[in-house]
């Protein structure tokens, strides 16, 4: 018999940490399970350190960056498949590493499967490789050990998955379009400025005669391109860089995030895309945990921490304090305002019912389609937008440029 270290959640979600006598780590996962407790990581007490071999196999695969998504999406369905069709797990860890191209994955996937062999949970094992694996991933697949459906808990989350870099993919594409006319725009009238407008100034300063208010302003304007303080091509420049770079500063602390949340949602249209995309996502990343069988106040930590946006995280944060103490899930969400009551009525109607799981992935359902809709709409508004723009840049650019020229003509006619 030997000694195995446990961490656990109980039925209402509290982790729980001991050790238990076993004749294996499968034998101590079956006595956890069978005592009432979700085992989230079990390893052998004392356990013997892995060989020169196995350390030098490990450090041969550390590599920098991270996974990308398309990658563990294949490898999560081709080892749902080895799993539905019997295969031992370690071996199919060993199948799929041989075939992975060198990189991340396939020394995460090298390194899973030595502690797999070693002993330890698959998600346990995971869970060491979260630039692989995040804590979504690894709970989903302990739910699956869990439960014993580990091949249809994969499928799941490789479902999970492809819906949500679709949805990704989807906004991603709609903005590349407006986003290249406008550089392309932007870099014309700055070309204006900087080497155009100058040449029709020498000419007028040779007429010398009075310009129009709208000329002066041209080439006031165009003087500030060049020799501004700064320079107008320096902003245009460098101003979407010190943009991202303020961005990013603000994501480092929790009320930056919130600030910067906060101001997104409010604009129109954008706005709500990105509030009904953070509902489909947070209700089905919550639908699918609970679904897998993890718990519910568990469930809403992972979907916390994977909500992408502070303020939803801050309205969950308010949900899981709420059902700590035995209230509802419904309640605070609608007191938090950050969405719909259709989806509120909805939740408290699965809360009800007990198919809490299924009104979530519903919500989640609608919410994308919902989505796609608006992204839709935002093309076709942006579009007429940016022309009526471009058209009175261009027509101020050229009325400006030839007003002085006709009145030169006029005097020189008269």
């Amino acid at each position: 018999m030997a000694t195995f270290l446990y961490e656990a959640m109980n039925q209402t979600g509290q982790e729980v940490k001991d050790q238990i006598e076993a004749s294996s780590a499968e034998d101590a996962l079956e006595k956890i399970r069978n005592s009432g407790l979700f085992p989230t990581r079990i390893r052998e007490k004392g356990g013997k350190k892995k060989s020169g071999a196995a350390a030098k196999r490990k450090a041969k695969g550390i590599s920098i960056g991270k996974v990308k998504q398309k990658q563990v999406v294949q490898f999560t369905r081709q080892l749902a498949t080895l799993q539905d069709a019997g295969l031992p797990i370690l071996r199919s860890l060993n199948i799929l590493a041989e075939q992975s191209k060198q990189g991340i994955l396939k020394s995460a996937l090298l390194s899973v499967a030595e502690d797999v062999e070693g002993g330890a949970t698959l998600s346990e094992a995971m869970s060491k490789h979260p630039k692989a694996f995040n804590r979504l991933y690894v709970n989903m697949v302990a739910a699956g050990e869990t439960g014993g459906v580990l091949d249809t808990i994969l499928l799941r989350l490789a479902e999970f998955m492809e819906k949500a870099q679709r949805l990704k993919a989807k906004i991603k594409g709609a903005m590349i379009y407006p986003t290249v006319v406008i550089m392309f725009a932007v870099g014309i009238v700055s070309m204006i400025m900087i080497v155009v407008v100058p040449k029709f100034e020498e000419i007028f300063v040779d007429f010398d005669t009075t310009l129009p208010a709208l000329t002066e302003m041209l080439i006031s304007i165009s003087k500030w391109f060049i020799h501004g303080t700064p320079p107008g091509w320096a902003v245009i420049v460098f101003g979407p860089v010190a943009f991202f770079i303020f961005l990013k500063l603000l994501n480092q602390s929790k009320g930056g995030r919130f600030a910067k949340d906060t101001v997104m949602l409010k604009i129109p249209i954008m706005g709500q895309i990105i509030q009904k995309s953070s509902v489909a996502r947070f209700c089905r990343t919550l639908g699918t945990l609970v679904t897998a069988g993890v718990p519910i106040l568990e469930a809403i930590n992972i979907t916390k921490e994977t909500a992408g946006n502070e303020v939803f995280a801050r309205a969950l944060t308010k949900v899981h304090d709420s059902i700590r103490e035995g209230e509802t899930f419904a309640d605070p969400l609608r007191a938090s305002r950050v969405v719909d009551g259709i989806v509120v009525n909805m939740i408290s109607v699965g809360e009800e019912t007990g198919e809490l799981d299924k009104m979530l992935i519903k919500v989640a359902d609608n919410y994308d389609e919902e989505v796609e809709t608006l992204v839709s709409s935002l093309l076709s508004v942006l579009e007429p937008i940016m022309v009526a723009i471009l058209g009175v840049i261009v027509g101020f650019i050229v009325i400006a440029l030839f007003l002085p020229l006709v009145k030169l003509i006029g005097s020189m006619t008269g």
